[in-house]
């Protein structure tokens, strides 16, 4: 009589059941074996869970827009500068947008930072200003209200803003309520008109609120303005059209502006990237490399997983005998052994999904900045199913071969012994224990080289004193302070109190502070490149108050800084870097020559030390410093001073609170933020460096954990299996220090095979993730050798137990028992 498919079913859900059952009992008698192989496989799972987070969540997961693949960001290269991105001027990207055939619309913005007041406590915000098609391009609109319109654009149109969600609620209670509502920006009116939808984060995830991007009409009819580089462009492509043909179309606009614009375009070029590659390639390869890294110790886990249950099945062998005797068939068999390999593994998975969790708060500070996406990676539902599959494909890798050979049709003999171990077995789990420290060497040889650039980047020298030194930013607002006699008379009222507050040595104030922001870059030109025609050497400026030098401690190489004597009225100067004065005037003394910068002729009257002014890791254009008196009013408002430094004997926490009061006095209006000490500005520019180490550094601890316990494990067993061969040995006359030899001499031919095969393939890895190295070579020799050395380490620590105890064997027990 055929039965129902619900009967089958039934059938064989019940016998899963059983198969359960038995496999949980079986488990629980073997506690300490059950707890080790779950460990391992969390270990395994739970890293390469939260690595492919993170690899999902920057590289492989789409950008948040509609057809994020025909988005690509539009830039323009210059010769001068070595052909690198950067942005382009207001003329050249209005050109762009008339002259394309590759777009379906063209859409620019510029970061911002603009000051919020009239809502409690002034503060400042992260700020986008836009073109009205940006939010087309992007093809999102806002989830309330409106967005931009050509209106919105034109110089001195009413101000328009739209919130993100979070930033309305935070004003409001409900972001409902922020439509129609007017906040005052810079001291300015807009209108909020819309609210972004939740999640929207462009172009990255700071960005609280966008306004028009609006052009004066000069940023067009003025040649001059097409060096004013400030616009990022971000198209959406046609259908059908690639980006090698939007770049190809691109040049085509490039060659033309530069015929029509032979002196303000000489070398300018365009191209277009997509945007979810806009990602630095050293990004990228950290990514990529933390999850070589996680995948490394998921194959050292599954290798050690596989040789404990060869271990443990080769130790059953007379129990499945006996059952095969009896008559259990070989599928049943099979079956039972590959369900409890299964709820070892899944028990492991959801132990690696709470370590995955555990590790992410680490990972998240790998995370790109530039990314335009809100929030933070979690492990979602996305990675759910990867740790799934994952967990899989662990039961079935550590799983089936020695359920196979456990499985086999088994002789008489297997009745009568309690365990075997088969030549062919030993190999494999050899051949297992040896891909453990191949890879174990490669995560010591990728962590070591990290950790000597982390040690380079460390020892360079930013150029100034960091220590003791507070900043904190006071952002004026426009147009309150566009005229350079009321910003004179307001930082006169700031230094002089906080100078005369008990603890401060000194205090100015500078358009940026360095390594938080690099500068404004403006070409520098001297009488002789204009009468050569020379090509500008490219400089970035800040404009100063008296005492920066002192108070930053930038050593004065030659004549002066600024003082209070540079003012509107007098002399324009300048103080040039090192490298600025070398390319300038070689072998000539710099003081006294007119350079012409920012629309101005101006004498230098000093030469500083060169800083890093854009990190300690990138390279740094020569620097040029200018008087904040004597900058035109309304010129330049980018470049007003903002920051200020203030160097203390002690105690800085107590002197912010006086600062805060001073500032407040002055003007009521002014946000006070970014304080902190310059030494920890200093300190984070290795912050990401540290957590690449942190990452690949536990990896790599985790891999050398797993590693000697793969080698203690294998001889062990090793051990185990010959100890009546060691006793007969013992008992014919061999020394116990021959046997303590010859088990040692085989972890040490092991872990010898592991590096000699490793260290090849590492020089290969570190090839692959040269963009981390900051000028360490990737076969550094240092590293090599003591990456080998800890294998070796790794192999007499794992072999010495078990050697000891094959030395200790008795032999009158051992003989007497065969």
């Amino acid at each position: 009589m055929k039965r129902t498919i619900a009967e089958i079913l039934r059938a064989h859900i019940d016998t899963l059941w059983q198969d359960v059952a038995w496999s949980l009992r079986t488990l629980r008698r073997s506690a300490g074996f059950t707890l080790t192989v779950v460990i391992v496989a969390a270990l395994g799972i739970g890293g390469n869970t939260a690595a492919f987070t993170l690899l999902d969540y920057v590289l492989l997961r789409p950008l948040p827009f509609s057809h994020p693949e025909n988005l690509v960001m539009v830039y323009q290269t210059q010769s001068m500068t070595g052909g690198g991105r950067v942005p382009v001027s207001p003329a050249n990207f209005r050109d762009w947008q008339t002259m394309n055939k590759s777009f379906e619309s063209l859409g620019g913005y510029t970061p911002r930072v603009l000051n919020l007041s009239g809502q409690g406590e002034p503060q400042q915000l992260s700020a986008v200003a836009v073109t009205s098609e940006l939010f087309h391009v992007l093809r999102v609109q806002p989830a309330m209200g409106r967005g931009f319109n050509a209106d919105d654009e034109r110089e001195g149109a009413p101000g328009a803003a739209v919130l993100g969600i979070d930033l309305a609620s935070a004003l409001y209670g409900n972001a409902a309520d922020a439509l129609g509502r007017t906040i005052r920006l810079d001291n300015q009116p807009f209108t909020i008109t819309g609210i972004m939808p939740a999640g929207f984060a462009f172009p990255t995830r700071d960005a609280q609120l966008w306004i028009p991007l609006q052009f004066s009409a000069d940023m067009f009819t003025d040649p001059d303005n097409r060096a004013n580089l400030s616009v990022t462009a971000i198209g959406r492509l046609q259908p059908g059209i690639s980006n090698n043909q939007a770049n190809m179309d691109l040049g085509r606009i490039a060659a033309q502006l530069q015929q029509a614009f032979p002196k303000e375009n000489k070398g300018i070029g365009a191209g277009a990237v997509k945007l979810q590659d806009v990602i630095s390639p050293k990004a990228k390869m950290l990514v990529i490399a933390v999850f070589g890294a996680a995948s490394c110790v998921m194959l050292i886990a599954c290798t050690n997983l596989a040789s404990l249950l060869f271990a443990r099945f080769s130790v059953r062998r007379r129990e499945v005998a006996i059952r095969m005797a009896i008559g259990a068939g070989r599928p049943r068999l099979l079956r039972q052994l590959f369900t409890e390999n299964f709820v070892l593994a899944l028990l492991g998975g959801v132990l690696g999904l709470v370590l995955a969790d555990f590790m992410m708060p680490t990972l998240v500070r790998l995370v790109p900045e530039a990314l335009p996406v809100s929030g933070v990676p979690v492990v979602d539902l996305r990675v759910f199913f990867f740790a799934a599959l994952l967990t899989i494909a662990t039961c079935i890798a550590f799983g089936a071969v020695p359920a196979l050979r456990a499985s086999r049709q088994l002789d008489a003999a297997a009745l009568r012994v309690k365990s075997a171990l088969g030549g062919r077995s030993d190999r494999l789990r050899t051949a297992l224990v040896l891909a453990e420290i191949v890879c174990t060497v490669t995560l010591l040889v990728s962590a070591g080289l990290l950790l000597r650039a982390l040690w380079r980047v460390q020892k360079m020298d930013p150029g100034f004193h960091a220590d003791n030194v507070l900043t904190l930013r006071t952002r004026l607002s426009m147009p309150k302070y566009s005229e350079q006699q009321r910003r004179t008379q307001l930082f006169s009222n700031i230094l002089s109190k906080t100078r005369s507050l008990p603890g401060v040595e000194s205090a100015a104030y500078t358009s940026f502070i360095p390594m938080v922001f690099g500068g404004g870059i403006f070409p520098v030109t001297t009488l002789e490149t204009r009468a050569s025609g020379e090509t500008a050497v490219q400089s970035s400026i800040r404009y100063v108050t008296p005492d920066f030098f002192t108070t930053l401690g930038i050593p004065i190489v030659q004549g002066r800084g600024i003082n209070d004597h540079d003012t509107s009225t007098a002399p324009f100067v300048a103080v040039v870097s090192e490298s600025l004065a070398r390319n300038l005037w070689p072998g000539q003394n710099p003081l006294d020559h007119p350079v012409n910068v920012t629309f101005h002729d101006r004498k230098v009257i000093g030469v500083v030390r060169d800083i890093a002014v854009r990190g300690l890791e990138q390279a740094s254009e020569p620097q040029i410093y200018l008087s904040s008196q004597q900058v035109a009013d309304g010129e330049l408002p980018f470049f007003v001073p903002k920051d200020l430094v203030v160097r203390v004997t002690h105690n800085p926490d107590a002197i912010v609170p006086a600062i805060r009061r001073i500032i407040h006095e002055a003007d009521p209006e002014l946000p006070v933020s970014n304080v902190q000490m310059v030494k920890d500005i200093v300190y984070s520019q290795t912050a990401s460096r540290r957590a690449q180490l942190r990452v690949l550094g536990a990896f790599g601890v985790v891999a050398f954990l797993l590693a000697a316990i793969g080698i203690y494990g294998l001889l062990s067993f090793a051990v185990s299996v010959r100890t009546p061969e060691v006793g007969l040995r013992l008992a014919l006359g061999a020394k116990p220090g021959k046997i303590l030899n010859m088990f040692l001499r085989k972890g040490m031919v092991l872990s010898c095979a592991g590096v000699a095969i490793a260290l090849p393939l590492s020089y290969f890895a570190a090839r692959g993730m040269s963009a981390l190295l900051f000028g360490v070579q990737p076969g550094d020799p240092l590293v090599y050798v003591a990456a080998a050395l800890l294998a070796v380490g790794l192999a007499l620590g794992g072999s010495f137990i078990p050697a000891l105890r094959a030395a200790r064997v008795n032999p009158a027990i051992t003989v007497r028992a065969e």
